[in-house]
């Protein structure tokens, strides 16, 4: 069954875009089939001016695309700095060789690490994430829920991406720890890291993105900056309650 249904939206350097709509609108099904987990039936995913659309995710990490899925976004048995240490594990692997790619490109060859560098690497994160810094030994699943999402863009951030994707980060969290999240994401956002954001807190989203789309039944409904739909009236009325 189609979700999606001619969608198009873009990317820039360095920016946030928020996507949000109702649920079923087609929002998690868009970032997973950028991300290489769903297929596409038709249409391009293009990353600077490659078509990716088909690719795995293994190989779209090398190329520096990150995902933060809704959940089960962290590994509970496992130490925090052990789930650091696995957020790495795709850039530890030789990268796979694809059609696309007689042989791996210099640019998703740079992005691979020997196991110093993702110790380095890991530290240099608990730097961006300093409240994790004393959690370190604890088990993941021990973790309060704004801690264990902290936990997973951590995990995803060991791989240096240049695109993050994050699926629904507010999901269950109470209103401050929705805040502490959300805070944590401008951060990583203004650190470089271009971010992709699907929420429900759509007023949220909306007010940390440069540029917004509302999704509806799998289409385009609006677009445009975050401050314009904010203020848009339609907008409010159908997706921001008021």
């Amino acid at each position: 069954m189609e979700i999606l249904h001619d969608v198009s939206m873009t990317l820039d350097e360095g920016e946030m875009v928020a996507i949000i709509g109702p649920n079923g609108a087609g929002k998690s099904t868009l970032i997973k089939t950028i991300f290489g987990l769903l297929r596409a039936t038709r249409g391009r995913v293009l990353f600077r001016g490659t078509d990716i659309a088909g690719l795995p995710p293994r190989a779209l990490v090398l190329m520096g695309i990150a995902y933060v899925p809704q959940s089960n976004n962290t590994f509970a048995s496992l130490t925090v700095l052990e789930n650091l240490e696995m957020g790495a594990i795709t850039r530890r692997i030789s990268p796979i060789r694809l059609p696309q790619y007689r042989a791996p490109d210099a640019k998703m060859q740079s992005r691979m690490m020997n196991d110093a560098q993702i110790r380095e690497r890991a530290i240099r994160t608990v730097e961006l994430f300093p409240n994790l810094q004393p959690k370190l030994r604890e088990r993941a699943g021990a973790l309060s829920g704004g801690e264990q999402q902290m936990v997973a863009l951590a995990k995803s951030m060991m791989l240096d991406p240049d695109v993050l994707l994050i699926d629904e980060p507010s999901a269950g969290l109470a209103p401050k720890l929705v805040d502490m999240v959300f805070s944590k994401i401008v951060e990583i956002n203004e650190e470089g890291t271009a971010v992709v954001i699907v929420e429900q807190n759509a007023k949220k989203a909306l007010a940390i993105a440069d540029r917004g789309y509302v999704l509806e039944t799998g289409r385009n409904r609006f677009e445009g900056t975050g401050e314009e739909l904010l203020s848009n009236a339609d907008v409010a009325k159908l997706y921001l309650g008021g």
